[in-house]
């Protein structure tokens, strides 16, 4: 039977903990904890704990993914990769029961991620329902796969996925999301489970604020419509003004719908890419790199923005501004994939997730428990 390893990130945690890290490990699973810098009046909770489990900690709060990529990189270093993850949340929400059929699926298929999904039912908080449904509506628009709990924090894969999971980025509730995208985008099988669907006292002890942290999960794809507004505005704009323009020049109607789109998207995707760049994405890849990437992309989307612009205006007899605003949508879409899993993603994005995850350990003085955690802050870094 392979090694089962349940891992829980806690941030000021209750007395519950440890009951849980109990419970878990007199159910076959070896448990991590890692303290999210909770401070030392919660130092009890965790010393409760460590008879039935190693804990980690750090004194600065980093966050949920600091918290759970830092506890990967200690399996990483300590276990063989024939083994099963199993993450859960310290709050009580997740049960051992549960975890264990999450264990027993991501066991038959290790190389999948497996969701503990949860059914909002009428029960449920308003905040829960609000987040979760928001988050899956847009993770369906954006990455093609449906799955009902974009959110829940019980999850399994096999060690062989480690790697993967250490090289996404995202340090808070926001690296949840990123998994399921990474997962989707290298198509990796995402299987559900359901699970019970427990709210301690309404849900007070979760440390997810709704507002706040729904646009943090959501905050890429804000800040690129954001970008993508500000191009179009520039786009529309221009176009609008030498659409009107060319014709009393003298220049055909047909011939200025195509060249008023080509000049006003030559500056918009100037303007964009240098947003997109620096604020969106906020990559440190090399520019020459990106922005010949960018300007590729650019090209191809003009020249497919121009085609379906001049047939809808010339063939289909579109009004020519409607017609600009369904092309503007249209390529918005492929845009904002090809830049988030292409242009600014990839290797170099990768490379400073796993450089970040080097760093929270390095800066995560205080280490308990079993002795062999001491060696940690040694543990190679690549």
């Amino acid at each position: 039977m392979k090694t089962r390893i349940a891992l829980i990130p806690a941030y000021q945690p209750t007395s519950a903990l440890s009951e849980l890290a109990e419970r878990l490990s007199g159910s076959g699973f070896e448990v991590v904890i890692v303290d999210d810098g909770s401070g030392r009046e919660y130092h009890a909770c965790f010393d409760m704990a460590k008879p039935f489990a190693t804990v980690l900690s750090y004194s600065e709060n980093l966050g949920k993914g600091d918290a759970l990529k830092y506890g990967l990189r200690y399996l990483r270093a300590f276990y063989d990769a024939d083994c099963v993850i199993v993450t859960l949340d310290c709050d009580g929400q997740h049960t051992v029961e549960d975890a264990v059929r999450v264990a027993d699926a991501a066991a038959e298929k290790p190389d999948s991620l497996t969701l503990g999904v949860r059914r909002f039912g009428k029960g449920t908080p308003l905040r829960s329902r609000m987040g979760n449904a928001s988050a899956c509506a847009a993770y369906k628009a954006l990455a093609g796969v449906w799955v009902s709990d974009t959110q829940t924090g019980l999850r399994a894969f096999g060690g062989g996925l480690l790697p993967l999971m250490l090289s996404i980025g995202g340090s808070r509730y926001e690296y949840e999301m990123n998994v399921l995208m990474e997962c989707a985008r290298r198509r990796i099988p995402i299987g559900e489970v359901p699970i019970a669907t427990i709210y301690l006292n309404g849900n007070k002890s979760s440390h997810f604020h709704t507002v706040r942290d729904t646009a943090r999960v959501l905050g890429n794809l804000f800040k690129f419509a954001g970008s993508s507004l500000t191009g179009f505005a520039i786009d529309y704009s221009l176009y609008g003004l030498l659409v009107s323009l060319l014709p009393a020049a003298g220049l055909s109607a047909a011939a200025a719908v195509p060249l008023s789109n080509v000049a006003a998207r030559v500056v918009s995707a100037s303007a964009n890419f240098a947003i997109n760049r620096r604020l969106v994405f906020k990559s440190d890849a090399s520019a020459l790199r990106t922005g010949a990437q960018y300007f590729g992309l650019a090209v191809c989307i003009l020249a497919g923005n121009t085609v379906l612009l001049n047939w809808m205006v010339n063939t289909l007899g579109a009004d020519r501004y409607l017609a600009k605003l369904v092309t503007e949508l249209t390529f918005f879409t492929i845009s904002w994939i090809a830049q988030r899993f292409w242009i600014f993603g990839g290797a170099d994005k990768n490379e400073k997730a796993e450089n970040g995850a080097a760093q929270t350990a390095r800066r995560a003085p205080r280490l308990a428990s079993r002795t062999e955690a001491a060696a940690f802050p040694a543990v190679r870094e690549g």
